[in-house]
């Protein structure tokens, strides 16, 4: 088992990487700190999972609300519902939310906790790769609205992140593969070691082995723990993470939420950021090659389709919320391992790199 620590003084967690820890909860039962708990799950992952949590829990006072399956159930009727089920469970302050899902569970039940009472406690118990490997840690929670992706929600960093690799043997292979989006992004952003090594286990990723799989997912959390830890609330380093998303949510506002997965997003974004970084005579082609190889071995796509326009995407991605009055800021890079913010890009280059 791999721990990763993410250091912000007294509200500092651990995140441990391995088999078994969903029943081990002599581990994560410590976390909790009352006897009210609400486990949020969705209709796909609460009937595998939800049996083996829930033996950890004996002695509490629990229920459990699930929500449907996939990226347009993240809403906010579906925060109001949780809500709900915290006053029917009668939750005190000193109450858990336990998020048993992917990232749309984990965002938005770790919302509903920074809202209820204001904030209780809440435990990240991710069931797919990207989910492990990004939106479990670093306390984003939110949710999507008709306009954009995530324009709602809070900073609200849970309890622990309990990251058990077994559950990843019922993941679909393109769920497994969206993950790996977020594994290549943290290499590209700042470790051109690690974007090295990942070019090395491509096949043995893809293929699920599971002693690279840790590895690759414990050095990716321990990269993006010490971005949280230097800029919990993304004054400036931590929007670095963001690399590709700004493309990415673009794409998955304009297909409603349905056409694409976040990681595929990330991935084509990804390689659209190179593409303009290159048009813009900051990167070498080189590393844009790299970077569309590296992906395409482990199965994700690299271009966005040609279904919407670049018009459309273009002002979509106006609404990011990196972006400051009257400035669109995009994450850029110099190559792989040197992202940086960059502000002012002139609209025709953006538009040249859209489909």
């Amino acid at each position: 088992m791999e721990t990763v620590d993410v250091d912000l003084a007294g509200r500092s967690y651990p995140v441990w990487i391995g088999p078994g820890l969903i029943a081990d909860s002599a581990r994560w039962r410590a976390a909790i700190r009352g006897r009210h708990v609400l486990v949020v799950s969705n209709t796909t992952v609460a009937p595998l999972y939800l049996d083996a949590l829930a033996k950890g829990l004996d002695g509490l006072r629990w229920s459990s609300h699930l929500i449907g399956d996939g990226e347009t159930h993240k809403t906010f009727a579906n925060v109001e519902r949780v809500l709900e089920a915290l006053g029917e469970l009668g939750a005190t302050r000193d109450a858990c939310v336990i998020a048993l899902g992917g990232g749309v569970v984990g965002d938005l039940a770790g919302f509903a906790a920074a809202c209820w009472m204001r904030g209780i406690d809440f435990i990240q118990v991710p069931t797919t790769l990207l989910s492990m490997v990004d939106s479990s840690v670093g306390g984003k929670t939110g949710v999507n609205l008709p306009v954009g992706k995530n324009l709602a929600g809070a900073f609200h960093q849970p309890r622990a992140v309990v990251a058990d690799v077994d559950v990843l043997a019922t993941l679909p292979q393109r769920e497994y593969r969206a993950g790996l989006a977020e594994v290549v992004k943290g290499a590209a952003i700042g470790d051109p070691e690690f974007f090295a090594w990942l070019e090395a286990h491509a096949d043995e990723l893809a293929a699920r082995e599971t002693a690279p799989l840790i590895e690759a997912i414990a050095r990716k959390c321990r990269y993006k723990a010490g971005v949280v830890a230097r800029d919990e609330t993304e004054q400036g380093e931590r929007a670095l993470l963001n690399l590709g998303h700004t493309f990415g949510h673009a794409l998955e506002t304009a297909g409603n939420y349905s056409e694409i997965l976040h990681g595929e997003g990330v991935a084509i974004g990804m390689v659209l950021a190179a593409r303009l970084s290159e048009r813009l005579g900051m990167s070498p082609s080189g590393d844009t090659g790299r970077l569309v190889a590296l992906l395409q071995r482990l199965g994700l796509p690299t271009e966005p389709s040609k279904a919407h326009a670049a018009s459309r995407l273009l002002e979509l991605m106006r609404l990011d919320k990196k972006n400051t009055a009257g400035t669109t800021r995009l994450i850029l890079w110099r190559g792989i391992g040197k992202a940086e913010i960059v502000s002012g890009v002139p609209d025709a280059d953006v538009l040249a790199v859209l489909p």
